[in-house]
């Protein structure tokens, strides 16, 4: 299933959510807004607010912690995989394995956004929860936040 409007993929045989979204800043900006607190804090939360836990161990086997004002109780915790500054960061979070991808094309950065799910049931748990959407927030706040850079 493609969803034009929102650059939104469901490939349900690798039961993954691919979402993607182009920038005119540069791959390592958008690399950084990622990874460093002081910019993630800004973008990550889909309603908007700036985070009120945001903590990064950039390394691999690292953690990373998001929480929002809004739901406390649901802190988004992972653990980085693969760290290749700037055009890959691969992380495991809520049984699923995230990817954010990298890539300069013609004084554009397109990001893609993978959520790899380990199964078709959890790729419907998922859907049934809303991560696409809130996922396709998130990014739409990043577009917003390093249009800003400009």
């Amino acid at each position: 299933m493609t969803t034009p409007k929102s650059n939104l993929v469901l490939d349900r045989d690798t039961h993954t959510i691919r979402i993607t979204r182009d920038f005119t800043a540069s791959s390592a900006q958008i690399f950084d807004a990622w990874t460093r607190p002081e910019h993630v804090t800004s973008w990550w939360d889909p309603d908007g607010a700036p985070l009120a836990v945001c903590d990064i161990d950039l390394t691999v086997g690292g953690v990373f912690n998001f929480v929002t004002r809004a739901h406390p109780e649901h802190p988004f915790v992972g653990t980085y995989r693969e760290i290749a500054p700037p055009n890959r960061l691969v992380f495991e979070t809520m049984g699923a394995m995230g990817r954010v991808l990298l890539q300069e094309l013609s004084g554009l950065t397109h990001m893609t956004v993978e959520i790899q799910c380990g199964s078709a049931e959890q790729l419907a748990q998922f859907l049934q929860w809303g991560i696409h959407e809130g996922t396709a927030q998130t990014l739409d706040n990043l577009v917003a936040y390093a249009q800003r850079w400009r």
